[in-house]
């Protein structure tokens, strides 16, 4: 049964809770910590774009087209839509002898605000470029270039890059893939369900570059080049004023931090070898942030200065329309140690 994460404060009472559940697990799979029902059925949404991009590097496109570190992280990201990262994605599709045009993730504004105003400003419409997706979808892409495998319907479950990422998400998270249940994004492209710390499970392997047995050996050496890249560009992995970003600037080289939907959050903490899943029962995203930055303090990860960067993301003030500070958003749980 989910848990208490994060209290709502109005005043001096508590006015909404948020309940969620944690997982936190070693490279072996091993619980470390929970909270809630660390078993539950989850939908990876975009915490599962470091894992659908190990096919990247695993398969050779990586090495054929060239692709270093800024578009690997690329590839791994919940973009914000801001101008470098356009340009980046443009630069990989023209690289790719493709364009905006094979991009089939649909069209938003940009999720960071300011250039979202100004393009709105301009009189500027956003394109599938400026989509969160854009750079997974680009990934996509790129194996179906190198494979030959046709563009025009890439989204369709059982077409071959959609196979193969199904395949890689089974192996790294250990769920089977007839035990997956594979469902469709925001973008259009097919997501999956596995337990909570299997997710956990995934990201503790980023955290330790890898894994033992006979299964890994094809993907530590993918896992351990993904995981420098996304560390060396954080700015990639989200963008500006987005806590993915900002939880990696404060601890450089200590964490990977990304984001779900629907109240869900990965991390890999790369100090310990662990790896973090957490859901927020009711999906809402206010929930989230709080209780990261709490599981980074209670795991001893967070640093005094880290702390006073992310301040804001811990304890949130919650201010009326006169700018008044009328109540708090605040973490109100302690992990319960497992192992």
């Amino acid at each position: 049964m989910s848990e208490k994460l994060v209290e709502v404060t109005r005043g001096a009472r508590v006015e909404s809770i948020h309940f969620g559940d944690i997982a936190v697990v070693d490279r072996e799979g091993r619980l470390t910590c929970s909270l809630g029902n660390p078993d539950m059925w989850v939908c990876l949404r975009s915490m599962a774009k470091p894992i659908q991009a190990l096919p990247v590097i695993t398969t050779g496109v990586a090495r054929k087209f060239g692709f270093g570190d800024e578009e690997l992280a690329l590839f791994c990201g919940s973009l914000n839509g801001q101008d470098f990262q356009v340009a980046l994605v443009e630069k990989v599709l023209a690289r790719l002898g493709l364009s905006v045009e094979h991009l089939q993730c649909g069209v938003h504004a940009p999720s960071h605000r300011p250039t979202a105003q100004a393009m709105a400003k301009a009189g500027l419409a956003p394109s599938p470029l400026h989509n969160n997706c854009a750079g997974k979808h680009t990934a996509m892409l790129a194996l179906c270039v190198h494979h030959g495998w046709p563009l025009d319907h890439y989204l369709d479950p059982g077409h071959p890059v959609q196979q193969l990422i199904l395949h890689t998400i089974a192996v790294v998270t250990e769920t089977p893939a007839d035990q997956i249940t594979v469902a469709i994004d925001g973008c259009g492209a097919p997501v999956f369900f596995v337990p909570l710390r299997h997710i956990a499970l995934a990201y503790a392997r980023f955290a330790a570059a890898g894994w033992s047995g006979p299964a890994a050996a094809p993907l530590d050496n993918a896992i351990k080049t993904l995981a420098h890249a996304c560390l060396a560009h954080p700015r990639l992995i989200a963008g500006d004023g987005r806590i993915c970003t900002d939880i990696m600037q404060a601890l450089p080289g200590q964490v990977i931090a990304k984001t779900g939907a629907e109240g869900g959050y990965s991390l890999a903490l790369l100090n310990k070898g662990l790896g973090v899943a957490i859901k927020i029962s009711d999906g809402h995203a206010r929930g989230l942030n709080s209780t990261a930055v709490e599981v980074l303090a209670q795991l001893r990860v967070l640093t005094a200065a880290a702390a006073e960067v992310l301040t804001t993301y811990h304890h949130s003030d919650i201010r009326n329309h006169r700018k008044e500070v009328v109540g708090q958003i605040r973490p109100a749980f302690e992990l319960i140690k497992t192992g």
